[in-house]
Order: C-alpha cells, then sequence, then structure tokens
C-alpha cells in the first residue's frame, strides 16, 4: 500500500513515549505532503486506530506494553499487510529486536535517541521525512524469520577459480538485510572474501553478522581494522565506519576508519567501492541491491570502468529500488539479474572466463 499521486501519505504513529509521539507528529506534519492521521500508545489502541483510519504506512515503537512489539508486527503483517518504520534504541537488545522485526516484514527502521531527546530528533527531521517518504513506498516482501531460504542451495565447497586473488564486493540498503542474507546463503565454502557494506548504525553490524553467521556456508563477521582477506569469510563494515580495501604486506587487508559521512553515510558503499575499484577491480565482481538514495552508483561506475564486473539487483526483487536504479543510470552496471540468480551469476563469473561486454 503507498499513498497515491498528489495525496498525502497518511501516517499513524504507535510509540508508548507521549514525547516521541509529539515529536514526530510534529515533525511529520511540518511536510506538505504528510500527515499523521492517528497516534496510539501501545499495540492495542494502535490496532483500533489502523483500522479506523487505514494508513499508508506506521511509525512503530519496538518495546510496547500490553502486547509484544513484535507480535504485534506478526499480526499486521499477516492480517493487514502494512508499510512499516520501527523505532528502535540503540542498544544490543534493541539491536538484536530490530533485526527481528525486519526479518518479520518491517521495511526499516529509525534510531530513537536517549539523551536529548527532543533537540537530537528535530537535528534529523528530514532523514525521518525521507525515510517515511521511502517506507510508504516500499515493496512489501514476505517475511524471512531469518530462516534459511527455501531456495537456498545446499552448502557445498567452492571449486577452484579460474582468476587468483578474486573479490566479492557488495552494497546495500534499505531491504538489504534480506537480500543480503539470501545471497550470501547461496555462495560454497571456500568462496572469495565478501566485502559488505549495509547503511546501519554502529551496534546494529555485529548483531547482523552474527545472524548471518549462523546461517552461511562462509563464516560472516563484523569487519576489524587491518585483518587481511580470507577466501570463506564475509566481512561486514561496522556501522560506525567506512571500510576501505588496503594492501599489506601479505596482501589485501580491511582499513577502517572514521572520515566524514560520504552520501550522507557511514559506512558508505561508494568509499568501499572506489578502494577496490583503485586497487582490485581486475579481479572484483561487485554487486549493488536494494536501497534508498544514490550511495554506490558512482563506485560502481568506477569499478566497471577500471575492470571490474559489476551487478545490480532488479527492480522486482528490491524493496527500494533506488542505489540499483541511480548505478544503472550512471552506466556502472553490467548485468541485471533478479536477487534469487546473484549469487549463482556471481560463482560463474568466478568459475568460468566471461565476456565483460555481454548482457
Amino acid at each position: 500500500m503507498s499513498a497515491a499521486a498528489g495525496r498525502k501519505i497518511r501516517i499513524v504513529v504507535v510509540d508508548d513515549s507521549a514525547l516521541i509521539r509529539s515529536l514526530l507528529t510534529t515533525i511529520i506534519n511540518e511536510a506538505p505532503d504528510m500527515e499523521v492521521v492517528a497516534t496510539a500508545s501501545d499495540p492495542i489502541v494502535a490496532r483500533e486506530r489502523i483500522r479506523e483510519t487505514s494508513p499508508d504506512m506506521i511509525t512503530l515503537d519496538v518495546e510496547m506494553p500490553r502486547m509484544d512489539g513484535l507480535e504485534f508486527l506478526r499480526r499486521l503483517m499477516r492480517l493487514r499487510p502494512t508499510p512499516v518504520l520501527m523505532i528502535s534504541s540503540l542498544t544490543q537488545s534493541g539491536s538484536e529486536t530490530t533485526l527481528s522485526a525486519l526479518e518479520l516484514g518491517a521495511v526499516d527502521f529509525l534510531p530513537k535517541p536517549t539523551l536529548d531527546v527532543s533537540n537530537t530528533m528535530q537535528s534529523y527531521a528530514d532523514d525521518i521525512r525521507d525515510k517515511i517518504r521511502m517506507v510508504a513506498a516500499a515493496r512489501l516482501r514476505r517475511p524471512s524469520l531469518f530462516a534459511p531460504s527455501a531456495a537456498a542451495a545446499p552448502a557445498r565447497v567452492a571449486p577452484a577459480l579460474l582468476r587468483q586473488n578474486a573479490i566479492i564486493a557488495v552494497g546495500a540498503s534499505t531491504g538489504g538485510t534480506d537480500a543480503i542474507k539470501e545471497f550470501l546463503e547461496k555462495l560454497p565454502a571456500g568462496s572469495p572474501p565478501v566485502l559488505i557494506v549495509q547503511h546501519m548504525p554502529e551496534g546494529f553490524t555485529l548483531s547482523f553478522a552474527r545472524r548471518l553467521d549462523k546461517l552461511c556456508a562462509i563464516q560472516v563477521k563484523e569487519a576489524e581494522d587491518g585483518e587481511p582477506l580470507l577466501r570463506g569469510v564475509a566481512y561486514v563494515a561496522p556501522g560506525h565506519s567506512h571500510m576501505r580495501l588496503g594492501k599489506g604486506t601479505q596482501g589485501f587487508v580491511i582499513c577502517l576508519d572514521q572520515s566524514p559521512p560520504v552520501n550522507r553515510h557511514r559506512p558508505s558503499v561508494d568509499v568501499l567501492f572506489a578502494s577496490v575499484a583503485a586497487l582490485a577491480a581486475a579481479q572484483t565482481v561487485a554487486v549493488i541491491m536494494t536501497g534508498m538514495g544514490k550511495d554506490g552508483a558512482l563506485g560502481m561506475l568506477q569499478l566497471r570502468q577500471a575492470g571490474a564486473i559489476t551487478f545490480a539487483q532488479d527492480e522486482a526483487s528490491c524493496v527500494v529500488y533506488g542505489m540499483p536504479r541511480e548505478a544503472v543510470a550512471q552506466g556502472g552496471v553490467m548485468h541485471v539479474h533478479p536477487l534469487s540468480q546473484l549469487a549463482d551469476k556471481v560463482m560463474d563469473c568466478l568459475r568460468l572466463p566471461h565476456d565483460r561486454a555481454g548482457p
């Protein structure tokens, strides 16, 4: 469900904090293209407000009284699928619950500040409104529950690769937690190292990597500064730092830094892709997946121009067709495929000679 052209996005705000409800209502109603049609302090009240107003999207607190927020989301997605933006605290327990919410079908999440709440919320009011527009227009997907995908291939060992020191580089944002899971599940043990930037705040990337590690044939971990790239390992950029490819005395290493955000993001896909283009383009296969905005588009073009093989997720399988669309528009993408085919297509490039000018 999304707002019709020319009509305001209608939103129900669900949060047990009266302050958060008030702040969100003010921030939302300041925009000419959206409005809060109802608020609720818990899921029981929210159920009635949603029934009465039929909103285009919902903002939902993670920790709610009277009914567990995840249980409410589970019921909502089963009975009345509606785009949901989760409001979550930046804590370990908050990150675990938020990842569970994304698995249940929530489109994205918004960090809830714990200090100086009013000023902090106002400081990123534009980001809040941008996320609301994106969530309202997002394509809903079936909940994954972070169980292994039905289509996942059995774990197997990668054959000897024709190209030495191959690297897989991946960038994603909104909808990427599920997309990356499906992609990594299909990679066999012994695959080339995978460098991943998923837009996610500090504290969430570690939980995300640990969850993936339990599901995949390859090892998945949060990247550490200075560690060498190893086959059979996927490295998730930590939420506090850019991740770049660097050269050590024995081969490629990971370099982390906290330089300013790029495209409003740290970690940034463009930063990763540009570093790989500079050092290892000829041996790299890069993939850009679902997400809002343009991060990664310039880096993808740099990769292609430097000799990498580049893929994008197709529009039909994206939750938000933003980043792949921009990468295609800028000319950086060689091949476009559904999410379900991307892992196999990437492995094909590493197993066999590839015509890089092909479709």
